[in-house]
């Protein structure tokens, strides 16, 4: 069974810092681009990064530029989005996708394979 599972989310003072991660079980994910989306109640999910297969190139939302990292170890078979100098805005639920054999974006209808979401919350 082909499954992601997020992991790493929870609550954090404006200006923290979280790491989530994002592991695959039943497949390998090298052959995979992997994007990270999150989504409020009532809007529609929004594109915060993206990575190729091969993790030569990534891309960011203008809203997290700076602030995001994402990078991948296929050795381990996981995805991570380092998350700095968080604000109130980033607090979302936060879902990891895969695209077999896509070149990376930020677009959700493109992807195959979705997790179970990550809560962030960013409050003081």
């Amino acid at each position: 069974q082909l499954q992601l599972v997020e992991s790493g989310g929870g609550l954090v003072q404006p200006g923290g810092s979280l790491r989530l991660s994002c592991a695959a079980s039943g497949f390998t994910l090298d052959a995979y681009a992997i994007g990270w989306f999150r989504q409020v109640p009532g809007k529609e999910r929004e594109g915060v990064s993206c990575i190729t297969s091969s993790g030569g190139s990534t891309n960011y939302a203008d809203s997290v530029k700076g602030r995001f990292t994402i990078s991948r170890d296929n050795a381990k078979n996981t995805v991570y989005l380092q998350m700095n100098s968080l604000k109130p805005e980033d607090t979302a639920v936060y879902y990891c996708a895969a695209d077999l054999g896509g070149w990376g974006s930020l677009k959700y209808y493109e992807y195959d394979y979705w997790g179970q979401g990550t809560q962030v919350t960013v409050s003081s």
